[in-house]
């Protein structure tokens, strides 16, 4: 699927080489010596990779992954958890790693193919994020596809911007993006915080 996203324009990926090239010269980076040659290239290949999302709108994506299945009877909570995903955060441009996520809903009438979860999470980490927007925007795109509320998304990740900068500590944030039943049923939160806390 990944080979079928829409692309940065030469034009696009030109103006990220000169940026490359001119943040390196302001680092005082010789730009011609060998290892840095082909960087601004790399990060404008590299780029139109990890920012693929950018290029869609939430409607977009939940029409590219939009693969239901009838099934009436139905109402019991889906849920898939320990979906691995990265971004990068706006603030900075640096790497959210480690991201553990976890999506839940109540079907009302379909239930999605469970491979489209994953997808719709990869499409969505793959922007300019903040984590909280991250678990927003998966809930939006489910609630899209399903025609359902009822959605809960818990969000465990690590960010180098915290990491490797400023305060330099490791450490876990959690988000939590509750809709519907999720949020005003306690006992349906804890049964779902309780399959991923194990």
């Amino acid at each position: 699927m990944e080979n079928t996203y829409k692309h940065l324009t030469d034009e696009q990926k030109l103006k990220i080489e000169k940026a490359v090239t001119s943040i390196l010269e302001a680092l005082g980076e010789d730009t011609s010596r060998s290892g840095l040659l082909e960087t601004p290239t790399r990060v404008a290949n590299m780029y139109d990779e990890v920012f693929a999302g950018m290029r869609y709108t939430n409607e977009e994506i939940a029409a590219l992954f939009d693969k239901c299945f009838e099934e009436p009877k139905a109402h019991d909570m889906v849920c898939m958890t320990g979906i691995e995903a990265f971004s990068y955060c706006e603030h900075h441009l640096a790497l959210m790693y480690n991201m553990n996520i976890n999506v839940a809903y109540i079907p009302k009438g379909k239930i999605i193919g469970l491979s489209k979860i994953p997808r719709i999470v990869d499409l969505v980490c793959r922007r300019l994020q903040l984590q909280e927007r991250i678990g927003n925007d998966i809930a939006d795109i489910l609630g899209m596809i399903l025609h359902t509320d009822d959605i809960m998304v818990v969000i465990k990740g690590e960010h180098s911007c915290v990491a490797s900068r400023g305060i330099k500590k490791s450490s876990l944030t959690q988000t939590q993006t509750l809709r519907g039943v999720f949020k005003s049923d306690d006992s349906k939160r804890r049964e779902f915080l309780g399959l991923i806390n194990g």
